[in-house]
Parts: C-alpha cells; structure tokens; sequence
C-alpha cells in the first residue's frame, strides 16, 4: 500500500470517528474541513493508483459525505428549475 492509499484510509478513519462524536452543528463545519482535505488526497490517489481507485474512494467519500452533496444536489436543482 503505497502513502496516498494510507492518507486515504487515514481520511475514513477520521470521518468515521468525527460523525461519531456530538456536534452542535451536526457536523458541518467538520464537513467542510474533511471536503477540503478530502479533495487533494482523492487527486493523490487518483494520479498515484489510476483513475478506478480515485472513483472507489470517491464513493467510498460520497457515501460518508452523502448530506452535503444531498444538499448540493438540491441547490443546484433549484437553481436550474428557476
């Protein structure tokens, strides 16, 4: 396992245990912070171990993350309806 796959497995681990703890803000701000690491380690993994890592760890962050991108997918539906 190399180091991108390690910081990946790092990132799940940390996500895991941050939605496990109270929050009285149910977890956003700890949402955007795990986006903005998520997203240069989920472009490591994909230039280090090629592009069907980099989707199974983008499913495997989608399905961790899945109210911000509910939420995303709604605004952006509200937008393009008007």
């Amino acid at each position: 396992m190399n180091w991108s796959l390690c910081a990946a497995l790092l990132w799940i681990v940390t996500a895991c245990f941050i939605g496990a703890l109270p929050s009285r803000d149910y977890h956003w701000r700890a949402a955007y912070r795990l986006i903005a690491v998520g997203i240069p380690i989920l472009g490591w993994v994909t230039w280090a171990n090629g592009p069907v890592m980099g989707l199974i760890l983008l499913a495997a962050a989608a399905s961790i993350l899945r109210w911000p991108l509910i939420y995303l997918w709604r605004w952006v539906r509200r937008k393009v309806a008007g």
